[in-house]
């Protein structure tokens, strides 16, 4: 059975939860979802919350089901030339490293918008792409802790406390699928590189 999204082919440079739960939704739509791993590594998530070394883990399977797998280097130019003859053949490209990585890649938005001018480039980060914390990775209880969720945990007289259940990182993983999807479908590329990011964060 196709979904809405058959056709549509994304770019996956995500790992933990927030892009990846975003690209496991494109899939489970229909997309064609290519993760990118960096190789004898991959997600940090297969084998850190593994309950056996050699097996995956639960957490990584229910994040990443549905998407097929590469591993590149993208520190070195081979893996870097491979990357870009990938992208002109897809709609979407997401990613999560932390501020600035991509540019330290020599995988800008530019360059990838060279590569394929229609390329959708969705920026998942804790703190958006501008402003004065854009600079700032973040983590699921430091979005807790910002975003005031937990002050309305713990016990009088305690610190506050993260709540064990995740709720900033997956909704902040849903956020950019609706734009993606609706961008990726629009018959005119915009001409503003910021209308293509979708740098994203949760207000709780």
């Amino acid at each position: 059975m196709s979904g809405p999204l058959e056709g549509i082919r994304i770019v996956d440079l995500t790992q933990v939860q927030a892009g990846p739960s975003c690209t496991q939704l494109f899939a489970f739509l229909g997309a064609d979802v290519i993760k990118v791993e960096e190789p004898g590594v991959g997600d940090r998530t297969r084998r850190e919350m593994a309950i056996k070394d050699d097996m995956d883990s639960f957490y990584y399977i229910v994040f990443n089901a549905n998407k097929r797998s590469l591993t590149l280097n993208l520190k070195t130019e081979a893996g870097r030339e491979i990357l870009l003859k990938i992208v002109p053949k897809s709609d979407i490209v997401v990613e999560n490293y932390g501020p600035g990585q991509m540019e330290r890649f020599g995988l800008s938005y530019d360059t990838l918008k060279t590569a394929n001018p229609r390329i959708v480039y969705c920026a998942i980060k804790g703190f958006g792409s501008y402003g004065p914390n854009a600079h700032v990775k973040s983590f699921e209880h430091i979005a807790q802790a910002m975003g005031g969720a937990m002050s309305a945990q713990g016990e009088p007289g305690r610190h506050p406390v993260s709540s064990a259940l995740a709720s900033a990182t997956p909704a902040q993983g849903c956020t950019p699928l609706l734009g993606c999807s609706l961008r990726s479908a629009s018959a005119t590329p915009p001409d503003n590189p910021s209308a293509l990011r979708s740098p994203c964060r949760t207000a709780l």
